[in-house]
């Protein structure tokens, strides 16, 4: 996993379909980047983004969706 420092200029971003639209804890990936997924906090646009290839995000994603993790 990198991180991009400002990742504003990556392109296109989509906020996380769990997000309530009032300012919670969202999630945005970054489409148009190949072999990647750059993924940051929708609250802090400007600031750091993380990056994963895209079969450790396709993983990530299916083990949410199978309810995988715990609550904490």
């Amino acid at each position: 996993m990198k991180t991009i420092p400002d990742a504003s200029t990556l392109g296109t971003w989509r906020k996380s379909s769990y997000s309530n639209g009032e300012g919670a804890e969202c999630v945005e990936v970054a489409d148009g980047t190949p072999g990647i997924i750059p993924v940051r906090d929708s609250k802090n646009p400007h600031g750091p983004a993380l990056v994963f290839s895209a079969v450790d995000w396709t993983s990530f994603v299916s083990a949410v969706k199978a309810d995988e993790f715990s609550a904490v």
